[in-house]
């Protein structure tokens, strides 16, 4: 396969490659670094690319290969990092000025993990300032005129752009399922806790998880199964749906938000669905979904103003304005209201229950509308993501289409707590009804 080809392959294509010996850790490496070097002066998703770390990882990578060593499933496969992840050497500023002088020493557990599956860090992404609402200098690859959302903008922008075949990113309200929609790539968010964010920049402590962006739902699957790590003793194993599966289509909430275009599309989809074999049944959040925006950011601000507490006394005009108000309404909140509000989450949690005893998963749209201009100065609206990650339930995004003015569309799936093999399973069938394959044309 000619060199200029191998960053269109997906994660697993290249770790078969790999390990058949038809192409070599380098060679992709190098691909996807001249598919950096030609398009993100237009993009701008990169932050930092460490091209001589990753071609020196990629050289060891392939002399094991060739010696018939592999160090995991993913030897020799490029991975990009939000700048929210520690990364031995590196420097993690969180988008933020004030902390370019940040080098760590040590990895972030997921990212200790990847290398241990044999991955090569190509280098950091974009994040919005902290991983909050600012927006970023990151295009979306659909659109240059458009935002990529946020804040994990320059891991979906790489992964669009066929830059890198996986990212991680994070997301405490919306920031993997957002981006993903935005820039037409799976985006996955796992139960609360599934994934280690220890050597992750926090926003909030109890609401934020680790993302996976990638070009398939196989990709995201593969890199979840290397990163989660159940620490919970009565977790259990999930029963896998059946085939075709039993969708729960999000009405009241999802039909209040989404634009005109979105719902028509999300009506044809369930009615898609149907067709190919599929029981979709109408369903509507509990009572207690009502405030689960109010108690979830609530919590956000507490913990946002916990962890920014000591610099922020000292460094306050370091933060814009949107972080500063954020810390600020933090700074003012009751203990008692900031934990009726954990209360009232975990009651959302437990009267999810009755809602997925009708169905398997949840589908929703993962978007409002489609990317918004970046005229408009916003990374958009996260209105269908929120509910999920103040809960810590496992959902993920997939492309389904495309607007009138040609930017992705996507679905949103949701799954029971610690139900990630039902979501994937579902959502693999899912992708392979939609046949989805538009790509950017940059």
């Amino acid at each position: 396969m000619a060199r200029r080809d191998l960053y269109t392959l997906s994660a697993t294509e290249i770790a078969a490659g790999v390990r058949s010996l038809e192409f070599s850790p380098v060679g992709v490496t190098e691909a996807c670094l001249a598919r950096i070097e030609h398009l993100d002066p237009k993009v701008h998703a990169w932050v930092y690319v460490d091209r001589l770390g990753a071609l020196e990882a990629a050289r060891t990578l392939e002399a094991a290969a060739r010696a018939g060593r592999f160090r995991g499933p993913l030897h020799g496969v490029p991975v990009a990092l939000k700048d929210i992840f520690d990364a031995a050497g590196l420097v993690t500023a969180s988008g933020a000025g004030a902390f370019a002088h940040r080098r760590p020493e040590r990895d972030a557990r997921s990212v200790a993990l990847l290398r241990e599956a044999g991955a090569v860090i190509l280098g950091k992404t974009v994040t919005t300032p902290f991983a909050f609402a600012d927006p970023s200098v990151t295009h979306n690859p659909w659109n240059l005129e458009h935002t990529p959302g946020g804040s994990s903008s320059g891991s979906a922008a790489a992964v669009a752009a066929r830059m890198a075949p996986v990212a991680l990113g994070s997301q405490t309200i919306g920031s993997t399922v957002r981006p993903a929609a935005y820039c037409g790539t799976v985006g996955l968010k796992g139960t609360f806790g599934r994934i280690n964010t220890e050597g992750v920049t926090p926003l909030s402590g109890s609401l934020d998880h680790v993302g996976i962006l990638a070009r398939t739902v196989e990709d995201v699957a593969l890199v979840f199964s290397i990163l989660a790590e159940p620490r919970d003793s009565e977790r259990r194993a999930d029963t896998a749906p059946p085939a075709a599966p039993r969708f729960g289509l999000l009405r009241g909430f999802g039909d209040r938000y989404a634009s005109p275009e979105v719902g028509a599309h999300l009506d044809a989809i369930a009615s898609a669905f149907s067709r190919a074999g599929a029981r979709v049944v109408d369903v509507e959040l509990p009572e207690s979904g009502a405030r689960i925006h109010e108690v979830g950011r609530l919590v956000l601000r507490v913990e946002a103003a916990a962890y920014h507490h000591r610099w922020f006394s000292q460094h306050a005009a370091a933060y814009s304005p949107k972080i500063r108000e954020l810390v600020e309404s933090g700074q003012t909140v009751s203990a008692v209201d900031y934990l009726l509000a954990h209360e009232h989450r975990y009651q959302f949690r437990r009267d999810m229950h009755g809602v997925f005893r009708r169905c398997d998963v949840l589908l929703l749209p993962a978007a409002p509308a489609p990317a918004p201009p970046l005229s408009e100065g916003t990374t958009g609206d996260p209105v269908f993501c929120a509910p999920w990650s103040f809960a810590g339930f496992p959902a993920i995004s997939l492309p389904s289409g495309l607007s009138r003015t040609g930017l992705p569309l996507a679905i949103q799936l949701v799954a029971p707590m610690v139900a990630e093999e039902r979501l994937l399973d579902a959502a693999r069938w899912c992708e392979a009804t939609l046949e989805f394959t538009a790509e950017p044309s940059l």
